[in-house]
């Protein structure tokens, strides 16, 4: 059964990208939750972005028309899509990473352990990344792309 919209491992060279077997599992008796009362003012963190960082944020919220709109062929177009979504991924968790070392009220331990799962899951995401892009290479070279789709389809990987 195929679904519209994923690249099944038949039709692009691309093997499963995540082996769910490989991310470490979080054992429920190293996660502790700690009540905490709701201050009367709560402050929160005031993040103000430049016009060209609101431009770039708006356009990053999962927005492929660019892609879509390429004139590739749709294998190579599904490739593309899958490797902007595996860096959005890895960007996000080195985002967690940094939070996990800025959070002040873990102790040392909690934050090797988190550090350390994170990492292992940054690590299972660069090797989809390295298997995305070797699978772009490959149905590039398939399709016989002109030049101008080779830069088109560089261009689209860089915009990411």
């Amino acid at each position: 059964m195929s679904a519209i919209g994923t690249l099944n491992p038949g039709n692009g060279g691309v093997s499963s990208l995540l082996d769910t077997s490989k991310i470490p599992s979080v054992n429920e008796s190293d996660v502790t939750v700690t009540p905490v009362e709701t201050p009367a003012k709560v402050e929160g963190i005031k993040v103000s972005l430049s016009g060209a960082g609101i431009e770039k944020a708006a356009g990053a919220q999962g927005d492929d028309s660019d892609i879509e709109e390429s004139g590739l062929p749709e294998n190579i177009q599904q490739i593309l899509k899958m490797i902007r979504k595996l860096q959005q991924q890895i960007a996000e968790k080195l985002a967690e990473m940094q939070a996990v070392m800025r959070d002040k009220r873990l102790s040392p331990e909690e934050i090797k352990a988190k550090l350390g799962a994170l990492q292992a899951f940054i690590n299972n995401l660069n090797g989809g990344l390295i298997t995305a892009n070797t699978a772009l290479g490959k149905a590039m070279k398939q399709a016989g792309l002109t030049p101008e789709q080779i830069l088109k389809a560089a261009s689209l990987l860089m915009k990411s």
